[in-house]
């Protein structure tokens, strides 16, 4: 990150222009530290028109009503849409032609999540852009140390990342799987690494809705029992356990965050050819049916709860079983998803920088950009695995992280399109240098050269002979040394002593209360 992404929107710091060298570095590093509101200013990408869009919607509708959504093991979302009209036989929950669609007409189209620092406040729709790390990794990897099962420690380590870095302006949730702990109480220690390392809006667990009610209690604890029922702080990301089955964890959970007042975000996961069938047209209409059905399960526990439109719908390499990220057939399913959230008017979530590469390498980023930028072109509010995601989904690298925050960065500043000016017109540079003339000494130059482009904190333009003399490092030896130099420099933020004790006392009385569970 550089003053070259000073285009985006943020607080600036009031500062005098002028004053040399230690004045430009100062500012660069306020610009850095400063959190972004980001906004996108470029149109988003209609791959289908409206013939399609509608056949879409009809095959959606079709697959509701008569094959049907299956809602295992909780009694009280079969009575909530019996009670609302859908059919429903033992478990399966059949919508007519357009019932789920109207269910959904509740949920806000824009809301905002508060951070502990109002300054970290984000809104999630509209033109907004929200981005978070990984999420779910079991495993970690580094230059130094190789692929591991992940810890708290780790966990920290990516929640302080996060925070330090002005393009993730949201925290996450589960950015690695600590298995140090034991299952049923690591949620504690993960909701509590969030409030005590950042500032930013973040997600709690919604692997048991014990769990996500640990999670809303810690959040009331540090921003006030009343506080949550008008404002927004924390969510759960609910998955479909594709092909069309929610089961009682999940929807478990739903229920927790959407009665408190806080959000969810309805994510269908689907491989195409194991989840669902191999063409895309068919994947798109399952996937929203899936989305609808849990998102008018949301509306029906609260009326006007705040819900984000998932999607995780990828191909799948027949041969081998294992999916496939970043290919033009799942890029293209990203796009014709965003069309269908849009007609329902609410907020889009989408992958970001995923690969199934072992290595932060040349696939990885290659997989990645392809992934995150068909995201951003198809209108994403939210991405998810914005940065850190290796392996499908296994791996949280830390070179992996940085090296996605520079991809971020120079994406973000794309999002924001061309600012056609006077100044951007540079008269009076043609005038001053004329036919022939060199354009780096011009006043033009010298006040524009720092936030003209965009500018990685990563790739090496030197020459040949300069980069020889440096060591020759690679792209990823210089991501080691960038992770390790974030957070050497990390800073905590300031937490109210009475909060944080209020928070422990919390944990260890709810790690009292139960046996340790490890699987």
């Amino acid at each position: 990150m550089n003053a070259s992404m000073e285009t985006i929107d943020r607080p600036k710091p009031a500062r005098k222009r002028g004053g040399g060298r230690s004045a430009r570095i100062a500012r660069r590093k306020a610009a850095v530290e400063a959190p972004l509101v980001i906004r996108r200013r470029i149109p988003v990408y209609d791959l289908l028109g409206e013939d399609d869009l509608v056949r879409l919607e009809a095959h959606a509708d079709w697959i509701l009503a008569e094959i049907g959504i299956e809602f295992r093991g909780d009694a009280e979302a079969l009575a909530l849409f019996r009670e609302a009209g859908a059919s429903v036989q033992g478990t399966r929950v059949r919508f007519d032609p357009g019932h789920a669609r109207a269910l959904c007409a509740t949920a806000p189209s824009t809301f905002r999540m508060y951070g502990r620092d109002p300054a970290s406040t984000i809104t999630l729709g509209g033109d907004n852009i929200v981005l978070m790390p990984a999420y779910g990794p079991p495993f970690v990897s580094d230059l130094d140390r190789g692929r591991r099962y992940a810890t708290i420690e780790d966990f920290r380590n990516f929640v302080k990342l996060t925070a330090a870095a002005p393009c993730l302006n949201h925290s996450g949730g589960t950015v690695c799987e600590p298995v140090d702990l034991p299952v049923n109480k690591r949620h504690l220690d993960m909701v509590y690494a969030h409030l005590r390392h950042s500032t930013k809006p973040f997600m709690g667990s919604v692997t048991a809705p014990e769990r996500a009610a640990d999670s809303i209690a810690m959040a009331r604890i540090a921003y006030g029992v009343d506080y949550l029922e008008t404002h927004c702080v924390i969510q759960g990301n609910i998955n479909v356990n594709s092909p069309l089955v929610y089961d009682a964890v999940m929807t478990g959970a739903l229920k927790e965050y959407a009665r408190a007042n806080q959000s969810v975000v309805i994510s269908p996961f689907i491989l195409g050819g194991a989840m669902g069938p191999v063409t895309q047209p068919a994947l798109l209409a399952q996937s929203h049916a899936e989305a609808m059905a849990g998102i008018a399960l949301s509306q029906l526990v609260r009326k006007g709860a705040l819900v984000v439109y998932g999607n995780f719908l990828t191909t799948m390499d027949l041969q081998t079983g294992a999916p496939t990220f970043g290919t033009p057939e799942a890029n293209l399913a990203s796009l014709a998803i965003g069309q269908l959230c849009r007609r329902l008017n609410l907020p889009l979530r989408t992958g970001g920088n995923l690969t199934v590469s072992k290595l932060a390498d040349a696939q990885a980023m290659q997989e990645s950009t392809a992934s995150m930028m068909a995201g951003l072109l198809a209108g994403s509010n939210f991405v998810f695995h914005a940065a850190g995601w290796q392996e499908g989904g296994l791996v949280m690298g830390y070179e992996k992280f940085v090296m996605d925050l520079d991809q971020c960065a120079g994406m973000l500043r794309m999002m924001q399109g061309l600012d056609i000016t006077d100044e951007s017109l540079a008269f009076d540079a043609y005038r001053e240098a004329g036919p022939g003339g060199n354009y780096l000494g011009c006043a033009h130059t010298l006040r524009n050269f720092e936030h003209a482009n965009y500018r990685s904190t990563l790739a090496d333009t030197a020459s040949f002979e300069q980069w020889t003399d440096a060591g020759s490092r690679t792209h990823e030896q210089r991501a080691i040394t960038r992770w390790k130099t974030m957070l050497a420099e990390a800073e905590t933020p300031p937490l109210d002593p009475a909060v944080d004790e209020a928070l422990r006392d919390f944990i260890d009385r709810r790690k009292s209360d139960m046996p340790d569970e490890w699987h």
